[in-house]
């Protein structure tokens, strides 16, 4: 992969925050006290072992889940009671790790689906756009169920990158990828956040993709952060490398 690209001028103040976020499920408690910021354009890498709770605080971010305590905020303003699909409009974008896409439908009609999921009613020329962005190039006729891996991620990626979000939450974009495919997710994401201003929060597993990408990184492990910095001075602490490299995390399982 190439060296990251910082053309970008990094903004000083945060879009997109949480502070203090603690999480409880079934009974067990699963964040706690989670802090964080990101800037228009930067991409803030988050890392750790199976049962971190990486993926519970993206739930938390996104709106899928409540926190017990704490806020998010976006653009300076609290949004922890707003669910999900307020947060989307609002433009707070989310991929999953699993590019689960609508079975039943052609490229054509998820992209329909996309634009008109909720008001302003969007054109097909955006969904264009979408396309191009990601360099999708599939017929629209082709049925969803039978796209590859790569252009799964693309077309839920285009379906998101049609209404301009802020901020994306890529949980795992590389999972289940070849080489060659995280070289595009790699370009794919330094286009968005340096030359687009699109902030950036990312799950991965793939040092050698946050090693390019971020700009920060955090560390976490059983449900707290245990560092955050550069890639290369977080990767010489003791605490992340006996989490991360010789033991397992406790937590909810992402």
């Amino acid at each position: 992969m190439a060296a990251p690209a910082r053309a970008a001028r990094v903004s000083d103040a945060p879009l997109f925050a949480c502070e203090d976020i603690k999480l409880d499920l079934g009974g067990r408690s699963i964040l706690h006290g989670i802090s964080l910021d990101v800037r228009p354009g930067e991409v803030l890498g988050i890392i750790g072992p199976n049962g971190a709770g990486k993926t519970s605080l993206f739930e938390v971010l996104s709106g899928r889940m409540r926190p017990k305590s704490g806020r998010v905020t976006f653009k300076g303003e609290d949004i922890t009671r707003l669910p999900l699909h307020a947060r989307a409009r609002l433009g707070v974008g989310r991929t999953y790790q699993t590019p689960v896409v609508p079975d039943e439908l052609t490229v054509g009609q998820t992209f329909k689906a996309a634009r008109q999921a909720y008001r302003p009613y969007l054109t097909r020329l955006d969904a264009e756009y979408g396309a191009e962005l990601v360099h999708l190039h599939v017929d629209h006729d082709d049925a969803t169920a039978q796209l590859e891996t790569m252009n799964r991620r693309k077309l839920l990626l285009a379906c998101l990158l049609m209404r301009r979000p802020a901020i994306l939450l890529m949980d795992e974009p590389a999972a289940g990828l070849i080489n060659s495919e995280v070289d595009e997710i790699d370009h794919l994401i330094r286009m968005l956040s340096k030359e687009m201003n699109v902030a950036i929060v990312i799950v991965e597993h793939r040092i050698e993709l946050l090693e390019t990408i971020a700009d920060r990184v955090m560390v976490m492990d059983a449900g707290s952060v245990i560092a955050s910095g550069s890639l290369a001075d977080i990767l010489t602490d003791p605490k992340v490398h006996a989490a991360y490299f010789e033991g397992p995390g406790e937590g909810d399982g992402a």
